[in-house]
């Protein structure tokens, strides 16, 4: 069974979806139809812009979801999943993918995200860091401990031996001093203009959930594992309070990949920049193929 996977911010490149952009006609429209809707030319920055101005939140997401989307659009027929998953902002690409959202509003949806994420992070300094070669479980002990006074929780599940953290500029600190600690092989600060899937994201949590709620959300094509709980979605009611639980709530990666496998994934396929999800996907098994 073939599961696609979509990355979520960090994937971006300088010259992303320009190869798309000239070699398919459908692309080529498709990224035209983006520039209408977000009002100024975002393949601009995408193919010829710096890597300042594609780490903007507000340009970096609705990049990396078109990169995503028109990868899959562009496959015509022979795209057929029998399951997708996406990586934080890549949950988006993958219910666009699913038609379980249009185009349109998965974009719309995606701009209102950036833009809310990026004023939150303005509220307050914050940021997230990566924990390399500790069990979860001490992970989650240690910021359960630090957040009694400073906020800091685990983020990103991505694979067995990574997790990311969120939260306070202070909090991240001493659980990277207390994990280090631990036996933590690397506790590293990520260059982040935020602590994303933490508290801190309140704010834009709200602002986002009336979007979302206003969206249409359809039956996909297939089940959607979201991030959330990492289980198979194909309910639209469920699939809309997921997606506005998203945004404050851990990405259960390492979780998701099992469960696909568990349920019959045996290839695995990554549409959009990079290859970070590859790379993750071969850490939780390394009997499935990666496409």
């Amino acid at each position: 069974m073939k599961a696609y996977v979509f990355p979520g911010q960090g994937a971006q490149f300088v010259g992303m979806g320009k190869d798309l952009y000239d070699n398919s006609p459908v692309a080529k429209e498709y990224f035209e139809k983006a520039n209408e809707i977000l009002g100024y030319r975002i393949t601009d920055l995408m193919f010829n812009g710096t890597p300042e101005d594609l780490r903007q939140t507000k340009v970096t997401q609705p990049a990396v979801f078109l990169h995503s989307v028109i990868s899959a659009i562009a496959l015509g027929d022979d795209f057929q999943p029998d399951m997708v998953a996406g990586h934080s902002l890549g949950e988006f690409s993958a219910l666009v993918a699913a038609k379980a959202l249009t185009f349109e509003d998965g974009l719309k949806l995606v701009y209102a995200r950036a833009l809310a994420m990026q004023k939150a992070c303005e509220i307050e300094p914050s940021t997230m860091a990566a924990i390399l070669a500790l069990p979860d479980e001490v992970v989650e002990e240690v910021c359960d401990q630090i957040n009694k006074e400073h906020v800091v929780v685990p983020a990103n599940y991505n694979s067995p031996g990574q997790l990311v953290i969120s939260g306070s500029i202070e909090g991240i600190d001493k659980a990277c001093e207390a994990l280090k600690e631990r036996g933590a092989k690397r506790a590293l600060k990520l260059p982040v203009g935020g602590a994303f899937h933490s508290p801190l994201m309140e704010p834009a949590r709200k602002e986002l959930q009336a979007a979302i709620e206003k969206a249409v959300v359809s039956d996909p094509i297939c089940p959607v594992y979201q991030n959330v709980n990492a289980h198979p979605q194909t309910d639209p009611v469920s699939i809309k309070k997921n997606l506005i639980a998203q945004l404050t709530a851990p990405v259960r990666w390492t979780q998701t990949v099992k469960n696909m496998i568990n349920d019959g994934a045996d290839e695995f396929i990554e549409l959009g920049p990079g290859d970070v999800l590859k790379g993750l996907v071969r850490k939780v098994s390394t009997d499935v193929k990666i496409g």
